[in-house]
């Protein structure tokens, strides 16, 4: 990623804006909003000259997102091309470390922010609503605890409804029936939490219940364990859904869905027996799997 920002930096240099980037610290090189503009056009410049792109596991960088999401997404959608530049985000905290806020805040998307903790959400009122860059016009921020029953009820009276750019999803609980519940919005592309312990072999999920809290067995990181559902299981309810599979966050257990027949020749289809290497997965597997194996997992 880096290898790609200096040689974005060389690309600009002729025409006199390298000066104005020069000032900004590495560590804060991704996060403003006008060097993410650049590496867009960048980005856009390469498709249209036909020329090879990044891998997705390539691109990914923090600014907002939980680890690098975000790179990951201004790569997307600098491909594709954004249609209503809206987002819908269930359960995103307090909305100032999620998978919609460096679109929101930098990109001038907007949004549909949903959680179920009354404190998260006006926090997270509060900070976009007194942000420099969202005040105008903040998003949608919802308190609610999403289910099956409530969820295209609650996308629909807030608003959003056919296509959005967006959805992210990460409940740390029955995702795989929420997402496939959801018929009010058709997402471009859609990113979720996998379990990445179950592994790459089995499709199975958590158990439906409107009420599902998810069981923490970790004793160090206190990560919840019996939750969510496999990446199989979500890789075939998206071919259900017109969904592929195009990759992942670099620590396994983000997954990023693009609707069929967007950029098909730029943004290849991955294998879900590929998405486990990273020594984070590994480990999990074999330390954290054993605990929860045996629990009531549904096969899809």
């Amino acid at each position: 990623m880096r290898a790609m920002l200096q040689k974005l930096l060389n690309h600009l240099s002729p025409l006199g804006l390298r000066p104005y980037l020069s000032p900004i610290r590495k560590s804060s090189f991704a996060s403003n909003a006008a060097t993410q503009i650049l590496l867009q056009m960048e980005y856009r410049r390469m498709v249209r000259e036909e020329k090879s792109l990044p891998k997705v596991s390539e691109v990914g960088f923090k600014v907002y997102s939980q680890s690098d999401e975000d790179g990951i997404l201004l790569f997307i959608f600098s491909v594709i091309g954004a249609s209503s530049r809206q987002c819908v985000e269930i359960c995103a905290g307090d909305g100032t470390e999620c998978n919609t806020a460096n679109l929101i805040l930098n990109h001038g998307w907007h949004g549909l922010l949903v959680d179920g903790n009354r404190q998260n959400v006006d926090r997270g009122i509060k900070y976009y609503e007194t942000s420099e860059q969202t005040y105008v016009y903040p998003p949608q921020f919802v308190c609610s605890w999403v289910t099956r029953e409530n969820v295209n009820d609650l996308l629909q009276a807030n608003g959003f409804r056919g296509e959005v750019d967006l959805l992210s999803l990460d409940l740390d609980g029955v995702d795989y029936w929420i997402w496939e519940a959801i018929e009010e919005i058709t997402p471009r592309v859609v990113v979720l939490e996998y379990q990445d312990i179950l592994g790459p072999d089995r499709a199975c999920t958590v158990p439906y219940s409107p009420d599902f809290q998810a069981s923490c067995h970790s004793t160090k990181q206190m990560l919840p364990n019996y939750s969510g559902a496999s990446l199989s299981a979500f890789t075939k309810l998206a071919r259900r859904k017109g969904y592929r599979l195009i990759g992942t966050n670099r620590y396994g257990y983000n997954a990023f869905f693009i609707q069929e027949g967007l950029a098909e020749g730029l943004l290849p289809t991955v294998e879900v027996k590929d998405c486990f290497s990273h020594p984070k997965v590994i480990a999990g597997r074999r330390d954290r799997f054993p605990v929860i194996e045996n629990h009531p997992w549904v096969e899809v």
